[in-house]
């Protein structure tokens, strides 16, 4: 009578080791490698961590009657030159009202911790006279260097003041708020 043992054992080392192989591809397919591609993910939080700001610093503050905050930062700029007025609101004072509502909802979050977030902000109008649009630095923590990788976010705002080319024109119009956003 012949023993079989041998070949059956060779069988099962064989299938076992099929298994173990099967498993390591299973495993090195299923884990994440990062690439530059996926560095967008990143942006996007941070572009909706704008956009929710400006949205927030545009919202009346007694719901829908009266102006919001974003409103009346725009509408104390001067109205003949549409520049800020006095140093209190120079674009790279800590204390501009812009600078501090702006980086407080960007930087509210859970923790102590502060977000190391930089922005430049501009508002953009049109100018009737010249057929032109213009800009105006309206808050600025510090400025782009070439280096960064900055999102833009943007939000219309109505005022009630006149811009250059308005001449005394009071009519309510449009200005687009625009923040380049980046972290350091």
């Amino acid at each position: 009578m012949v023993n079989d043992n041998g070949q059956l054992y060779t069988i099962e080392g064989v299938a076992a080791s099929m298994i173990m192989l099967f498993t390591i591809y299973l495993v090195l397919g299923a884990t994440s490698v990062y690439t530059p591609g996926d560095a967008h993910i990143s942006d996007m939080q941070l572009e909706q961590t704008g956009t929710d700001a400006l949205r927030m610093m545009n919202t009346p503050k007694n719901g829908s009657a009266g102006t919001s905050p974003l409103q009346d930062i725009i509408n104390d700029l001067s109205p003949n030159t549409f520049t800020p007025i006095a140093p209190a609101t120079n674009a790279f004072d800590p204390t501009n009202p812009f600078n501090i509502m702006f980086m407080n909802y960007v930087n509210n979050k859970t923790g102590n911790e502060m977000d190391d977030l930089h922005y430049t902000a501009n508002v953009t109008y049109y100018d009737i006279s010249k057929k032109t649009t213009g800009s105006l630095l309206l808050a600025s923590n510090r400025n782009l260097s070439g280096g960064e990788h900055p999102v833009r976010v943007t939000e219309w705002v109505i005022i009630d003041k006149p811009v250059p080319g308005d001449g005394t024109r009071t009519q309510p119009r449009a200005v687009l708020v625009e923040v380049l956003l980046w972290r350091d």
